[in-house]
């Protein structure tokens, strides 16, 4: 997903949309981005360019902008992944077999364990779930994992000078020199991701300016620390403010009618969960939804896979991203992170014919030959396709790089 396209919150987790390697993949930045030196490059056209944006900015004082630019430089590489963002939709199922990974889910549970009496203090004061501000924190950064260590000043200035977004990074560039200013923290702790993204839940500079809460009364906003205090109730009070209604699930997973018609579904279209029932939408256990609300029902894979009957509080969530898949993730990681029971319904298998398991099987077979994908998470990306060359290669086959049930059948 692009960044253009967050609504107000840029997070690593939304990268995955855009590029997560399969096999192994997990949200919040690949092992090897998580590795990746953004190393300054001299350019005369971006000290050029600093020293102009300097001359013209007069709401920051001079010992900001001294202290912000002392170790400032230009990173290609930023520009590189700016890009260089592929264009693609994974499905549902791909997209929840890293969101909702038993890895995640687990330390979704710790972490939420851990750090129970926070979120608790934070549900009271704001009215949104502990376990949804958890699963936020997960697909963000990991639970804290993968926060990003670029400077964030580098970061910005080095996409505003490029231009392609220009008046974009700009802002964001003077929202984060006013962070500075106002004492929030200091330049060399002013990390985040290659677009600037920082903090345990991903707040953009403009974001962080809006939203984000001294809730330790320290008096700072600190999103940085290793304690994620202040990252756990600025989400809060960003959902908050976006409509959150404590209470109210994001949604519930829901069975369909034979000849159910298709087009009833979409977020635009809503009714009460009485009157989705009688035209017989019930809940995985024969239920009747109970009444949250005006719902939608929405089948990201069609009437052949998964549905769900969406409250007001799914609106919420696209308010931190409007990704469909990335509020379902999150919706479903909260769910799990209670010990609730993962989609029961069928997905539809991929355009090779094939269903996750045997995806799974794939990587594992692969794997066990030599040709190692580095996970058998089922997410078909750049480290199982080189696998699958590889193997290609070594039996003389035509090399393709793409799965098929064929493939898997010589495997075995």
């Amino acid at each position: 997903m692009q960044i253009s396209k967050r609504t107000v919150l840029i997070g690593l987790g939304a990268t995955f949309l855009s590029g997560c390697v399969g096999g192994g993949a997990r949200m919040g930045g690949s092992p090897a981005a998580a590795q990746t030196r953004y190393l300054p490059a001299p350019n005369a056209g971006f000290d050029a360019w600093v020293a102009g944006f300097r001359a013209r900015t007069t709401s920051i004082n001079q010992s900001t902008m001294n202290a912000a630019f002392r170790n400032v430089g230009f990173l290609p590489e930023v520009i590189e992944r700016d890009r260089n963002q592929t264009e693609f939709k994974r499905s549902l199922q791909d997209y929840l077999a890293i969101a909702a990974s038993d890895e995640r889910v687990s330390k979704g549970r710790a972490a939420y364990a851990r750090q129970r009496a926070t979120l608790d203090a934070i549900e009271r004061r704001y009215g949104v779930e502990g376990n949804v501000v958890a699963a936020v924190w997960g697909l963000e950064s990991f639970f804290g994992e993968r926060r990003g260590d670029i400077s964030v000043i580098s970061a910005v200035a080095t996409l505003a000078y490029e231009g392609r977004r220009g008046a974009f990074f700009e802002k964001q560039l003077i929202a984060a020199l006013k962070i500075l200013q106002n004492g929030d923290v200091t330049a060399d702790r002013m990390t985040g991701s290659w677009a600037g993204a920082m903090g345990h839940t991903q707040f953009i500079p403009t974001s962080y300016q809006l939203f984000a809460v001294d809730f330790t009364g320290d008096g700072k906003r600190d999103i940085w620390s290793d304690d994620p205090t202040d990252s756990l109730a600025s989400t809060a009070a960003y959902l908050a403010k976006s409509g959150w209604t404590k209470g109210q699930p994001w949604g519930v997973e829901v069975r369909l009618p034979a000849g159910f018609n298709a087009g009833l579904a979409g977020r635009k279209s809503s009714r009460s969960p009485t009157e989705w029932a009688a035209m017989g939408v019930r809940d995985m256990d024969g239920n009747t939804v109970p009444n949250h609300g005006a719902a939608s029902i929405i089948i990201p894979e069609g009437t052949s896979g998964p549905a769900f009957m969406t409250f007001r509080n799914f609106t919420a969530i696209t308010r931190y991203n409007n990704s469909e898949s990335y509020v379902i993730g999150v919706g479903h990681l909260s769910d799990r992170i209670l010990g609730r029971p993962a989609i029961r319904g069928n997905f539809p298998p991929d355009a090779a014919g094939m269903q996750i398991a045997d995806r799974q099987e794939m990587q594992r077979l692969l794997t066990a030959k030599g040709f190692d994908t580095e996970g058998s998470d089922g997410v078909i990306g750049p480290k199982t396709r080189a696998a699958i060359s590889g193997y290609q290669a070594s039996r003389g086959m035509s090399v393709t790089g793409e799965p098929s049930l064929g493939l898997l059948a010589s495997l075995r």
